[in-house]
């Protein structure tokens, strides 16, 4: 195995960036090759994510025996110690979910464990729809059916739906359930008619316990998937099985769908989710940090949440890319990389450039001083305080020089901004207040810039 790993990561080594190569290859130890079984033990989430996107294929391709065709598989044991804790979680759902699937065959394989109620984040925007969804889970059929949730895309509705799933297994797990997408039920019904096997089709999702459908709004425009789905919802709901969708906006608002399903997708309950608030967004950004063991300053965090502020996906894959620019390239992350590495994703504010005076008018506007105040000699605290702050956002948001903002401040030395600076830097740090006005200001002043 060794011999053959030597092989694979030389291979890697011609193809990846001499970075890329060094954190997360060089990290990576091959554990077994079985039965075409590959096993690998990587330090951290991010590293298996990442040599899943970018170097699977590549390994696998060495590892193919011109006589053999069975497919290579590759596993993943991560080592650190809070992924053993969350891999361990899974494992146990996946044996639960085996034991279940021998014994009676009702667990749908589909379920991504990943997803549950505890590491989903509620805020105001999120609430009802979380306490919704859990209701339900815990008692399905006792009283909302059906149960429809909807929000606009990358606000955690498929979350919510296999949180559901999980919750099921563990507490019911003699409930048969199934869940599939919208496209997924219209693939398999157009199948079942091009195979002959509607029958087959219709036994498949009308004899479970609990039907769930994610984007539930594609049957616009279907009238046979309509027609289909009609009476397979008429079939669960009468036999009192729960049936759960998600869309992308009300019942009201699909277009071209049939009165008759309507009116039912509003028989029971509708819970929404709305796009989260920024203590939210922080939140999640926080909590995925601390699932893949990463550290990002608060300010960067805080940039990421006020950039990005409609999508959830968005905002963690702004973070993954933030994260995966540091490590490539074995750098900081500060705020003006940060800023720099996600300027160009979808969402995030096209912005003037910053300026210096811009900064010092803000942050007076703050603390309710002058502009004469701030650039005067004066070094009592209710003066110095804000113009330490201003200073330091504006080496931190600007591209000027430490005697640029000198000049700035009242011709000051570029000693004295670097002093206000790590001075600043050191209160983030440790000071929850100076934080908090640091990230009030930055949001601001970057709203005031956006176009």
């Amino acid at each position: 195995m060794e011999k053959t790993w030597e092989n694979i990561a030389n291979s890697l080594k011609e193809s990846l960036s001499a970075p890329g190569y060094q954190t997360f290859i060089s990290s990576t130890n091959p554990i077994s090759f079985k039965d075409n079984v590959l096993t690998l033990e990587v330090p951290n989430p991010f590293s298996k994510e990442w040599v899943k996107d970018k170097c699977e294929e590549l390994i696998k391709n060495n590892l193919k025996d011109n006589d053999n065709d069975n497919p290579i598989i590759i596993n993943y044991i991560v080592e650190d110690k809070l992924s053993q804790k969350n891999n361990s979680e899974q494992l146990s759902f996946f044996k639960a979910q085996e034991k279940n699937k021998n014994e009676n065959g009702n667990q749908d394989q589909s379920i991504r464990a990943k997803y549950t109620f505890d590491n989903f984040i509620v805020g105001d925007n999120n609430r009802f729809a979380y306490a919704s969804c859990e209701a339900v889970a815990n008692t399905p059929v006792k009283g909302y059916n059906p149960l429809f949730i909807y929000g606009t895309a990358g606000l955690g509705k498929t979350h919510l739906l296999h949180a559901m799933c999980r919750r099921i297994s563990e507490k019911t797990p003699g409930l048969k359930q199934k869940i599939v997408s919208c496209e997924q039920f219209t693939n398999d019904l157009i199948n079942s008619i091009k195979t002959r096997s509607v029958e087959q089709f219709r036994a498949q999702y009308r004899t479970v316990d609990i039907l769930i459908v994610d984007d539930i709004q594609f049957l616009a425009g279907k009238e046979q998937t309509q027609e289909e789905f009609f009476h397979t919802f008429n079939d669960l709901y009468n036999y009192d099985k729960q049936i759960i969708l998600s869309s992308d906006r009300t019942p009201k608002e699909i277009p071209t769908l049939e009165d008759r399903l309507r009116t039912r997708f509003e028989w029971g309950l509708i819970a929404d989710i709305q796009p989260p608030e920024l203590e939210t967004r922080i939140a999640i950004l926080s909590k995925k940090m601390e699932m893949n063991k990463l550290n990002l300053p608060d300010e960067v965090l805080h940039f990421i949440a006020t950039q990005i502020s409609n999508n959830v996906r968005e905002m963690e894959g702004a973070l993954t890319r933030i994260v995966a620019y540091a490590s490539l390239l074995n750098t900081e992350v500060t705020l003006s990389m940060a800023s720099n590495v996600i300027k160009d994703m979808v969402g995030v504010k096209k912005e003037k450039p910053l300026s210096c005076q811009l900064i010092k008018q803000k942050t007076c506007d703050y603390f309710s001083i002058t502009l004469e105040e701030m650039d005067s000699k004066t070094r009592t605290k209710n003066i110095a305080y804000p113009r330490q702050i201003a200073m330091y956002l504006s080496r931190e948001l600007t591209p000027s020089s430490l005697p640029k903002i000198g000049d700035v401040f009242g011709g000051r030395d570029h000693s004295t901004v670097m002093h206000a600076c790590e001075k600043i830097k050191g209160l983030i740090a440790n000071d929850s207040e100076t934080k908090n006005i640091v990230n009030i200001l930055i949001s601001g002043i970057r709203n005031d810039t956006a176009l």
